[in-house]
């Protein structure tokens, strides 16, 4: 990394710490300021989490940290709480940047820092793609306590909001660190190194520990303090994990038998593509289901709104891509459903993450088609054990195939109906945009007639 290069390479960080022997049995505990002990009451963080009880301490202390914990397991409370107590201790704007790899994860990340900050008037923006530019320049412009951005819009404010700057930062965090690298932001990461100070605290969180994460602490943090509470890939012992093995043709079927037995629960179900995300949520809310999509092909209010629904479960079922696997805190999910295998295993450990969080039980159950064996083996080596395989009538499946059949046509009639608004959209704007051209050049000829 460039920014490596200028820095030199810091000192590989310390021996992880060691888990007291006695330990922590509260946020006072660990050093945390009796108003934000109050407002962590009032959130209902009753106990610090692992990782909470690993990293609260070390950066209370001033030092840099990497946090090393699976998914849902309190990341977000392990950086907020030191950033806003030294806060207390020297208020000033500008004070932390946060990067996130995805929008709903920043939008996330801000609500707990309004939460926990509430009683001290922290305030908090967040810097994202598909939101107008111009009222998040005037947001910048009053300056934040907090930011909380994904890389690449940020970069385009350094380069062209007038005015901002992050030349007084104190804090940087990096949640989800090696997603940030494997979405391919490494260029805008390293613009964004060399425009803040280097006399500042780095905290780098992440799931994984891998080759561009280690170069990115190499080249970012200070003497830092390893946090793991969690060295191997694995899930939590909650959460009960199933397969079906079953014929591709009928998934949807399979799909469906599964909803009714497990009727009365709240489902994620992971699909590979948004189209095949959207189709599946026509399906489903055709066959009388309370289905929401949530992909990146959705603008930002809907995807947004989608989650809201779901989060205050006004709909029990959430389709979602990837964009959904990864940080978000969606505290009632009963069942993930893999309807779609994951290409890569270690999506796997981030989608049924899902569910069985903060120490509630859950269920996984992952569709293995003919064409996924080799994917479904990776997935088991991955994590060392053997998948129960999910008991099923397969008599009672057969008997949904004709409503489902019929339900899949409708659904495919209303993709194609969707499609063919989205594209009378687009050449309407395209027409009035061509209109508004030509008006412009008929404008100025105008006007150059009246010049002579």
């Amino acid at each position: 990394m460039a920014a490596g290069e200028e820095e030199g390479s810091a000192p590989e960080p310390e021996q992880e710490q060691e888990a007291a022997a006695e330990e922590p049995r509260s946020f006072k505990d660990l050093g945390v300021t009796d108003v934000l002990c109050e407002a962590c009451d009032q959130l209902g963080w009753k106990v610090p989490t692992k990782i909470q009880v690993e990293a609260i301490p070390v950066a209370l202390q001033g030092r840099d940290v990497i946090g090393l914990a699976e998914t849902g397991s309190g990341k977000t409370g392990a950086f907020a709480l030191p950033i806003l107590q030294a806060l207390l201790e020297t208020p000033q704007r500008l004070f932390a940047l946060v990067l996130t790899p995805t929008r709903e994860l920043a939008f996330q990340i801000s609500e707990q820092f309004e939460a926990l900050g509430s009683s001290i008037g922290v305030q908090s923006t967040v810097i994202v793609g598909g939101i107008d530019t111009m009222s998040q320049s005037l947001a910048l412009a009053k300056k934040p306590h907090v930011i909380i951005a994904t890389p690449g819009r940020l970069v385009d404010h350094l380069e062209n909001t007038k005015g901002f700057n992050l030349r007084a930062l104190k804090f940087l965090v990096m949640d989800e660190a090696d997603r940030i690298l494997n979405m391919d932001f490494e260029t805008e990461v390293d613009k964004i190194l060399k425009v803040i100070p280097r006399d500042r605290k780095t905290f780098l969180f992440s799931a994984t520990m891998t080759k561009k994460v280690q170069k990115l602490q190499r080249a970012a943090l200070k003497n830092p303090v390893k946090c793991a509470v969690s060295s191997k890939y694995q899930t939590v012992e909650k959460l009960q994990q199933y397969y079906i093995f079953i014929p591709s043709k009928f998934k949807d079927s399979y799909l469906v038998y599964i909803l009714n037995e497990l009727a009365g629960n709240s489902f994620m179900i992971f699909c590979s593509t948004c189209n095949n995300t959207q189709r599946t949520a026509l399906l489903l809310r055709n066959l009388g289901f309370t289905a929401i999509p949530l992909h990146g092909q959705m603008s930002q209010n809907k995807r947004l709104g989608s989650l809201n629904k779901f989060k205050a479960k006004a709909r029990s079922i959430l389709l979602a891509t990837d964009v959904a696997s990864r940080g978000l805190d969606i505290p009632h999910v009963d069942v993930v459903i893999n309807f779609d295998i994951p290409t890569h295993s270690k999506d796997y450990i981030h989608r049924v993450g899902r569910t069985a969080r903060a120490g509630r039980s859950g269920k996984s159950i992952t569709f293995v088609t003919q064409y996924d064996v080799e994917l479904f083996q990776r997935i088991e080596h991955l994590i060392g054990k053997k998948l129960p395989a999910f008991p099923m009538q397969e008599e009672e499946v057969m008997m949904l195939t004709e409503r489902v059949a019929e339900a899949q046509r409708i659904a495919r009639m209303e993709l194609r109906e969707q499609g063919e608004k989205k594209r009378s959209r687009n050449d309407d704007d395209d027409t009035e945009e061509a209109i508004g051209v030509r008006n412009k050049v008929a404008g100025g000829k105008k006007k150059k007639r009246k010049a002579f």
